[in-house]
């Protein structure tokens, strides 16, 4: 039995969207079974070819709950196999917002967002970067391409434009 994920005694928690961009037909009911874990509550997506991968299937989620809810589901899905997802939480007035991007060849890919969806790098991330190309190891600019997530995006934009339209399920935790 899994233990449900509670907001705080106030009521106030998050809120984000999970949006599976590929998962082979057999995965799909364990992603469900993952998330709803996560999440403290059944979860029943409704997928959808995903034409930018034959054989493949689609899906997307927006949720409520507990802030540290998108990292528990980032966790619980990364390394499936050909799975690609990201999920995104959005800051409320006591944490940042966050992204997740998974892919099979790329791994996690981990954001600190802000109000405004902008990704927040920290100061140490950057510093090092510059330290990596000042050594000439690698650009600066590959390493800010890093830290902003952009292979995770070149890889993952085929499969966001093929699901152009999709419609999105609204997931409310009722604690």
């Amino acid at each position: 039995m899994t233990t449900p994920i509670a907001t705080r005694a106030d009521g106030s928690g998050t809120r984000g969207i999970l949006y599976v961009h590929s998962a082979p037909s057999a995965l799909c009911p364990h992603i469900e079974w993952a998330v709803g874990g996560v999440l403290g509550m059944a979860v029943s997506l409704d997928w959808t070819p995903q034409p930018a991968q034959n054989g493949t299937y689609r899906a997307e989620l927006s949720w409520t709950g507990a802030v540290g809810s998108a990292a528990a589901v980032a966790s619980a899905l990364r390394g499936w196999g050909h799975l690609r997802f990201e999920i995104t939480e959005e800051p409320t007035s006591g944490s940042e917002g966050v992204r997740y991007s998974y892919t099979p060849d790329l791994g996690v890919f981990h954001a600190v967002t802000g109000l405004h969806g902008d990704i927040m790098i920290p100061e140490d991330r950057l510093k090092a970067a510059v330290v990596k190309s000042a050594l000439g190891d690698t650009t600066l600019e590959l390493e800010v391409d890093k830290l902003l997530g952009r292979p995770w995006d070149d890889e993952l934009e085929t499969f966001r434009h093929a699901g152009d339209g999709a419609p999105v399920r609204w997931l409310h935790q009722v604690v």
